[in-house]
């Protein structure tokens, strides 16, 4: 599985990351719904396939499931992200502490502001902004960042210097996603030029691109702004399934590479 590094934040991980969020919302998901052993099996064997990246949130509940399955690895190797809900000082950094001690780690790699919804959200989410801030400066936070559900949020996300790592929604059909394809793009490139690091997500429009997954996978990674993407995944078949079309789309797209270095020579 190829590394990649999100952005200017230095975080090292695999371009492909294992989501604990289908039908993620109110302390659930599919995912969770494995139970607590069989999600954290799920995540160990992602691993040792070399899904070295996990996508987990406060809203999905998957932080039990996470702890579990980090009790088998080493943390170093592994990068995750999670969100929180906070708005305030106080409630983010109540947030902090406790995800830390939900996943008994000493540092959580990305914290990303969840499901941003408006234009202004710097101005609401000033305080949430400062606590994550003083979490960072102190090791207990390594990047922040957002995931948003609005054009406008993604726009104000691409000129906040602040933000350091964007959970993107992005796939070829525009489904479950800001805006077209047409206009999420260009706002995507302007935060990669910015440093910003970016991994997708509703690669597969919720399932609805299913039929052809490689066609879904293959137009994310084609795109030079976006560094990594999260696919929810429910079982061992399905890991192997992605990481086997991952690694085959990075081969071809490395084959291609060399092909056009020695045609330019």
């Amino acid at each position: 599985m190829e590394t990649v590094t999100l952005g200017k934040s230095g975080i090292r991980t695999s371009r492909l990351c294992i989501g604990t969020g289908t039908s993620g919302w109110g302390g659930k998901s599919n995912q969770t719904g494995l139970g607590l052993d069989g999600l954290a099996d799920l995540l160990c064997y992602a691993h040792d396939r070399g899904v070295r990246f996990w996508d987990l949130a406060d809203q999905y509940g998957s932080h039990p499931h996470a702890r579990r399955a980090l009790q088998r690895l080493d943390r170093r190797q592994v990068v995750i992200t999670t969100k929180t809900r906070g708005a305030t000082y106080a409630e983010t950094a109540a947030d902090i502490e406790r995800f830390r001690r939900e996943l008994d780690t000493e540092y959580l790699d990305i914290v990303l502001l969840h499901c941003l919804t408006e234009a202004g959200w710097p101005g609401r989410f000033a305080g949430a902004m400062d606590a994550l801030s003083e979490a960072q400066a102190r090791g207990h936070v390594r990047a922040v960042g957002v995931s948003c559900h609005n054009l406008g949020a993604f726009q104000t996300a691409a000129v906040t210097p602040w933000v350091e790592i964007v959970l993107a929604r992005i796939n070829h059909a525009g489904l479950n996603m800001d805006a077209p394809p047409a206009e999420v793009i260009p706002v995507m490139e302007q935060m990669h030029a910015a440093g910003k690091g970016i991994y997708g997500m509703k690669v597969m429009g919720c399932g609805k691109l299913g039929d052809d997954p490689r066609r879904a996978v293959e137009y994310v990674m084609q795109l030079s702004c976006v560094d990594a993407l999260v696919l929810g995944m429910m079982s061992r078949e399905e890991v192997d399934e992605n990481v086997a079309l991952v690694e085959a789309l990075e081969g071809a797209r490395g084959r291609g590479s060399r092909a056009e270095a020695l045609v330019q020579r």
